[in-house]
C-alpha cells in the first residue's frame, strides 16, 4: 500500500534568487545532524525541513527538540538537584 502524501510547506514554497521561500521566509537546507529525521522532505533544489526555515539553528545548542531520529539522554550519574530550602524544611521535620 502507498504511503500518503501529506501536504507540506515545501509544496506551497517558492523558488527565488534568494532560494526557496514560504510567506516571505527563506528556507535554508537541512544541515548533516538532520539526516534521518522525519521532518526532513527533499525537493528540486535540496533536503529541507518541514518544521524549522533554519535547522543549523535548531543544532546550536544542543540536539534538536523535534529531531525524530535521536533520543535524549538521562544523566547517569544518580545526582538529582535538590532545593536546599525544601532539604532544610525535611531535615527539621525529620524526614
Amino acid at each position: 500500500m502507498a504511503k500518503k502524501h501529506r501536504k507540506t510547506i515545501i509544496d506551497d514554497a517558492v523558488m527565488t534568487d534568494a532560494g526557496l521561500t514560504y510567506n516571505g521566509v527563506a528556507l535554508q537546507p537541512v544541515v548533516e545532524k538532520c539526516e534521518g529525521c522525519e521532518r526532513v522532505v527533499e525537493h528540486e533544489s535540496g533536503k529541507y525541513c518541514t518544521t524549522y526555515a533554519q535547522p543549523e539553528l535548531r543544532w546550536h545548542r544542543g540536539v534538536c527538540n523535534f529531531a525524530t531520529h535521536v533520543r535524549a539522554e538521562l544523566d547517569k550519574g544518580g545526582k538529582v538537584k535538590i532545593n536546599p530550602l525544601k532539604a532544610s524544611k525535611r531535615a527539621a521535620r525529620g524526614r
